[in-house]
């Protein structure tokens, strides 16, 4: 790295990958601040921890010490173990950037092992809830078009396992659905979906209300004045419909998605078989559905065994 770089304060540096984030991989702007706040706090840290401002030779010769320093100094403040392993995400990130931009070295922060996070498991509204939900949704006072095209996202999700942005970037090529469904999900990873009757006519009762021409080219589901809905609409909607049913704040349009997994599963679904219908990369990703459903037996069999009544 030439000498002069050397100088360049962790400031600039910084200045330099927000910039990146937001231009080149364009993260969104609660994202991108979201970098700074965590990598100016382990830059003020570095410099009360050395005593002196920091450049790019400081970052440079960070040890491995160094970082745990800064992560016992976090853990002090009583920050948890999601959000620190966030920060030290974050971190690694900036270290990938100004080795590529300038060649300063991460080896260090690599041997450093990150925090332990439990895993939350997922929380996935009872089946009744589900169909609750889905019936209300379709019987409020709406335009006949909006009332079905909200059912269809929603049995998209609950009746395919779908996730909301996979749902709502259906094109108008997928009106008829048959009894498959092509999805590009996390990553460009293509699956096949089953689609089941209902789901499949309710799509086909929202295309023929809808007052769009669906080309096959464009949003399938759109909104109220012909652009393509999206997320927020959708997020807003449940959440309506979760206050109305007396529903947990759990139930979410992705409590949707869990819903369909865990139901699944509960009526004798294979495993293997779901994690194909969701898309999920490794089994111990879906392995958490089965820890939930029997979770829900344990607390049922406490509720009903002779025994649990004291």
């Amino acid at each position: 790295m030439d000498a002069s770089a050397l100088k360049t304060s962790a400031s600039d540096a910084l200045t330099a990958f927000l910039q990146h984030l937001a231009g080149e991989r364009r993260l969104s702007l609660r994202t991108v601040d979201a970098y700074q706040r965590d990598i100016s706090g382990f830059v003020a840290f570095l410099t009360g921890h050395l005593g002196e401002a920091v450049s790019l030779q400081t970052l440079s010769e960070v040890s491995a010490r160094d970082f745990r320093a800064f992560m016992a100094a976090r853990r002090k403040t009583g920050l948890a173990a999601r959000s620190l392993a966030r920060e030290m995400s974050a971190l690694r990130s900036f270290y990938t950037y100004l080795e590529r931009r300038w060649e300063v070295s991460s080896t260090a922060l690599l041997l450093v092992e990150l925090p332990k996070v439990p895993r939350s498991k997922p929380k996935p509204i009872s089946e009744t809830a589900a169909r609750d939900l889905v019936e209300q949704v379709g019987e409020r006072d709406v335009p006949d078009w909006v009332a079905a095209r909200d059912v269809a996202v929603l049995l998209l999700l609950y009746g395919c396992g779908l996730r909301i942005s996979e749902a709502l970037s259906l094109t108008g090529r997928d009106r008829s659905l048959g009894e498959g469904l092509r999805v590009t999900g996390k990553g460009g990873k293509t699956r096949l979906v089953p689609v089941l009757p209902n789901v499949a006519e309710a799509v086909r009762k929202y295309a023929a209300l809808a007052p769009f021409d669906l080309e096959p080219e464009v949003a399938l589901f759109r909104g109220v004045r012909g652009g393509p809905l999206g997320p927020r609409p959708v997020q807003k909607l449940v959440e309506d419909m979760r206050l109305a049913l007396g529903l947990a704040p759990s139930a979410t349009p992705h409590a949707l998605r869990h819903a369909f997994a865990t139901h699944l599963l509960a009526h004798g679904g294979d495993l293997r078989a779901i994690q194909e219908l969701l898309g999920h990369a490794s089994l111990s990703t879906t392995q958490v559905y089965a820890e939930v459903e029997a979770d829900n037996l344990l607390k049922l069999y406490d509720k009903a065994h002779p025994r649990s009544q004291g």
